[in-house]
C-alpha cells in the first residue's frame, strides 16, 4: 500500500464547509458518512481527520496529521512548529479589540489598567507588549462577547466577521490587530513520498484558484478589425485566433477577469466583435 496524506480539517462550521468545497473542486471525492472522525478519498491518496479548529495546529505539529487547513489566528495563537504552505483566501475574519458602545475611545492608551477578556491571550499579550500597554488579560474559552455586559471585563479581544455579534452585545470594534484567513499548514517532518502527494494537491488547488473570477470568452470578428479588437481584449499572453468558414472572418478566444467584464464587452462590441460567447472557467492551468 502506498503512502496516504492525512489532512486535518475543522469538524463543522464555515471553515469545514469551505475546506471540503475546495477539496471537492480539486476533483477529490470522499466516502460519504454523517458521523466520522476519518474519511478516506476514493480517487486520491488523501484522508481527512476531522478535529476542533484549536486542536489542528498541535495535531499537525506532532505529525498525527501531515497537513491541515486552519485559521491563521489559531496558528499565531498556539505557536506550534508548523510551516504555512499556502494562504487559501477563504474564511476571512479579523481579531479586534472591542469596548462597550457607549464609552468614548481615545486610543490604545484607553486599555491601560483595563481587564480584557479573550480566547487568544498570546496574540493579545504580544500586541500589548509591542505597544507598551499594561492590561489584565482574562482568558475565556467561549462567549467572550458577553464578558463586559456581565461585569467580567472592561473590553474584549475576539474574532470579528460581520460585526453583528458585537452589535447585539452593545459593543463597538475599536482596533483591528490581526487579519486572518484559512491557511494550509504542514508538519516539518513530512516524508518525501507524502511531499510528492502534497505537491500534487497544491497544484490542483492553484488551478482552481486561477479559474476563480475569470471568464472564457469567444467571439467572431472581421479580419480587418482584429488588430483593434486584440488591443482591447486582455488575455493570458495573447488571444487565440482561428479562421472561420466565412471568408474574411475569424474567431477569437481569450480569458478576461470578471471585474473587467462589462467594460471589455462594451469595447469589443464597439470595435466590431459579434457572436460573443462567455463561459465560466472551472480550473485554469498555466
Amino acid at each position: 500500500m502506498g503512502s496516504i496524506l492525512r489532512i486535518a480539517i475543522q469538524t463543522k462550521g464555515r471553515l469545514n464547509e469551505d475546506s471540503m468545497s475546495l477539496l471537492t473542486d480539486t476533483g477529490i471525492k470522499f466516502v460519504a458518512s454523517s458521523r466520522r472522525l476519518i474519511s478516506a478519498a476514493k480517487n486520491f491518496p488523501l484522508e481527512t481527520l476531522f478535529l476542533r479548529d484549536d486542536d489542528i495546529p498541535q495535531c499537525v505539529s506532532d505529525g498525527v496529521a501531515d497537513i491541515g487547513i486552519v485559521g491563521k489566528n489559531e496558528v499565531m495563537e498556539q505557536k506550534q512548529q508548523l510551516e504555512i504552505i499556502k494562504h487559501l483566501g477563504f474564511s476571512k475574519c479579523r481579531l479586534s479589540l472591542a469596548i462597550p458602545k457607549d464609552i468614548g475611545y481615545s486610543g490604545l492608551e484607553w486599555f491601560t489598567g483595563k481587564k480584557i477578556a479573550t480566547s487568544y491571550p498570546r496574540i493579545l499579550k504580544d500586541y500589548l507588549m509591542e505597544n507598551n500597554i499594561e492590561a489584565d488579560i482574562h482568558f475565556i474559552a467561549g462567549s467572550v462577547e458577553i464578558a463586559p455586559g456581565i461585569g467580567l471585563a472592561d473590553a474584549i479581544f475576539d474574532i470579528v466577521s460581520s460585526g453583528s455579534t458585537l452589535v447585539s452585545n452593545r459593543l463597538k470594534e475599536v482596533q483591528t490587530i490581526v487579519n486572518s484567513e484559512a491557511v494550509l499548514v504542514a508538519t516539518p517532518s513530512i516524508s518525501k513520498e507524502k511531499q510528492t502527494i502534497l505537491d500534487e494537491l497544491i497544484f490542483r488547488i492553484e488551478a482552481v484558484e486561477k479559474g476563480k473570477g475569470k471568464k472564457y470568452i469567444l467571439l467572431n470578428a472581421p479580419n480587418d478589425k482584429l488588430d483593434q479588437i486584440i488591443k482591447v481584449l486582455p488575455g493570458m499572453t495573447s488571444p487565440t485566433i482561428m479562421p472561420l468558414a466565412k471568408s474574411g472572418w475569424s474567431s477569437l478566444h481569450s480569458v478576461i477577469n470578471e471585474s473587467e467584464f462589462w467594460e471589455v464587452i462594451g469595447n469589443l462590441k464597439r470595435n466590431g466583435a459579434e457572436g460573443i460567447l462567455v463561459l465560466p472557467i472551472e480550473k485554469m492551468i498555466l
